[in-house]
């Protein structure tokens, strides 16, 4: 994988790992109602969550690409439309209210991960964007799916130590931040579509 791809593939994985999804929005507000410690359970469900999604999203597209090749291609380029998709909806978007949650299970956190459409599209759009081209075997697909999650799980970290702070600072500049980042994933969309 050249140098220009992957640092592509990285700037992809940070953007969508560090702006406001379900599981950061969820750890955040849990951080700022409940503190770390009674929190804990529900922001380990939210890792390890995101680690089983990850392997699932490598299974399927060393699936598809093994048995579909010609899949790949075309995911490749619904990727690409899902992460224009992801730059126009981060430019115009306002932050988060206030999600009310009520307890901080594990359970809550790990089920939330299976219904985040958002970790699988990511998953998904940066191996067929980013490494298939590359290389597609398994273990080069898991590889880089624990490389994701990884990112995903440093950044919910992110949320939850900077708790409020993030948030009042978001809250303040979100604008500039969300033009800065859906900037950043039109470059993203550059490096798939060479």
């Amino acid at each position: 994988m050249p140098v220009y791809v992957l640092g592509n593939f990285l700037i992809y994985c940070a953007i969508n790992a560090f702006t406001p999804g379900p599981g950061n929005i969820l750890a955040l507000n849990t951080v700022t109602n409940y503190g770390w410690k009674k929190g804990k359970p529900l922001f380990f469900g939210i890792f390890t969550g995101y680690y089983a999604v990850q392997i699932i999203c490598a299974l399927f597209v060393y699936g598809v690409s093994a048995f579909l090749p010609g899949v790949v291609d075309v995911l490749k380029y619904v990727g690409a439309a899902y992460i224009l998709y992801l730059a126009v909806h981060i430019a115009v978007s306002h932050p988060a209210g206030d999600q009310g949650e009520k307890s901080a299970s594990f359970m809550k956190g790990f089920l939330l991960q299976f219904v985040n459409v958002k970790i699988y599209m990511f998953g998904i759009t940066a191996l067929t964007g980013f490494v298939v081209s590359y290389n597609s075997t398994l273990t080069a697909l898991l590889f880089f799916e624990i490389v994701i999650a990884t990112i995903g799980t440093i950044a919910t970290g992110t949320w939850i130590v900077g708790g409020l702070l993030i948030q009042k600072f978001y809250l303040r500049y979100y604008r500039v931040i969300n033009i800065v980042l859906a900037l950043s994933l039109i470059e993203c969309v550059f490096s798939i579509l060479r």
